[in-house]
């Protein structure tokens, strides 16, 4: 069952545009996900102060997002929009259709967007990606780096499909992701993976982060991004919690391991940071997949 909420807003601008992936404003038509992969930061975090364990539309999205495009198109105030913070093409949206109306509006002001998905049914919408991708006003910092409207990329933590069942239970299989993303760069995207978060001691070796650029590369990618996990919020739902409880079941080995490396904090140290960032750099430098977007 899917709850429906009346939002008054849904075009969220960032203090500044992401680095990774050049995201200047999100979009989110629902709130909640089925999808509930254990890690997600949204849980516990200062993002998912309103989260909650019901799925729910905003039935309004569509209205709100005229609007507010309309307001920033007027002001010249063009930004990559990024589709979604939260998944956007979760298995209601096939009768919905609530991410399919935004787009849809998004290309009439003429924005451009990043879509992160991990589900296939964003290949429904190429349609509308495509007429984006010629269509959109680019901020002019990125005119001349990017060049185009629509950027496509699925998130993945591991090639395991067991392991990816463990902490993605409702996702799709992790070589279906990369089928959907492999289909929309024969449809000409500019696309990519997101290695985010490779979980430690279980997906953030060498050999494992060798495989995933190595993959990627076989599956024709632009651009591969690797990030590390973050654990946020002590409550029941939240992730930090969540997450130990699901190595407590399957790997309580690693437990201790975990608790020295994030002791009290929310990411592991800068050292376990700097040296994730290197050797990711490392692999996709010997493999030709570039490790930013622009």
């Amino acid at each position: 069952m899917v709850d429906e909420i009346v939002a008054k807003s849904i075009l969220n601008k960032q203090k500044k545009r992401d680095d990774w992936f050049l995201v200047d404003y999100t979009v989110n038509p629902y709130q909640g996900c089925t999808f509930r992969c254990v890690y997600c930061y949204i849980r516990g975090s200062k993002y998912g102060t309103h989260s909650t364990r019901r799925l729910s539309v905003k039935v309004n999205a569509p209205e709100l997002l005229a609007k507010q495009l309309e307001r920033k198109a007027e002001k010249g105030e063009y930004g990559m929009i990024g589709v979604a913070s939260q998944e956007a093409y979760l298995p209601v949206e096939e009768k919905l259709g609530m991410t399919r109306q935004l787009l849809t509006i998004i290309l009439t002001h003429r924005f451009p967007v990043h879509v992160l998905t991990k589900s296939t049914l964003v290949l429904r919408d190429l349609d509308i990606l495509k007429a984006i991708d010629r269509q959109a006003i680019l901020p002019v910092d990125l005119q001349a780096s990017l060049g185009r409207g629509t950027i496509v990329s699925t998130s993945i933590s591991t090639l395991d499909r067991k392991l990816a069942k463990i902490f993605e239970p409702g996702a799709p299989a992790p070589e279906e992701r990369l089928e959907t993303i492999a289909r929309c760069k024969e449809e000409g995207f500019l696309v990519g993976v997101n290695y985010i978060p490779v979980l430690p001691y279980l997906s953030d070796t060498d050999e494992h982060l060798e495989a995933m650029v190595k993959t990627a590369k076989v599956y024709g990618v632009d651009f591969v991004l690797i990030g590390g996990l973050t654990l946020f919020g002590n409550g029941p739902d939240d992730c930090r919690t969540q997450y130990y409880k699901t190595l407590q079941e399957h790997f309580p080995r690693l437990v201790p391991e975990y608790k020295r490396l994030f002791r009290i904090f929310f990411s592991p140290p800068k050292t376990y940071c700097w040296d994730l960032e290197k050797r990711a750099k490392r692999w996709c430098e010997r493999y030709g997949v570039k490790n930013r977007i622009a």
